[in-house]
């Protein structure tokens, strides 16, 4: 499974858990307009430390450019994984 479909799925599961609606993602989709809220972000991160081991955000490897849409959200645990 790739880090892009690893990242989908736990944004379609943690929307679910929520009993919120996702927006369909792609790579332009403005990740204030997902869906999820910053509970579901907070969620998300803590879903994709455990499955993929990193957390970008923690390193501060968002600090100078953090993402805006869902391409940026995977561009970013797409750098820190490799």
């Amino acid at each position: 499974m790739s880090t892009k479909d690893a990242i989908l799925a736990v944004f379609q599961q943690v929307a679910a858990d929520q009993g919120r609606t996702l927006a369909p993602l792609s790579d332009a989709t403005a990740l204030n307009e997902c869906g999820l809220d910053s509970l579901g972000f907070a969620i998300v991160v803590s879903c994709l430390e455990d499955s993929l081991g990193v957390d970008p955000f923690a390193t501060g490897e968002s600090a100078d450019s953090p993402p805006v849409t869902f391409g940026d959200f995977v561009k970013l645990y797409e750098r820190a994984v490799a």
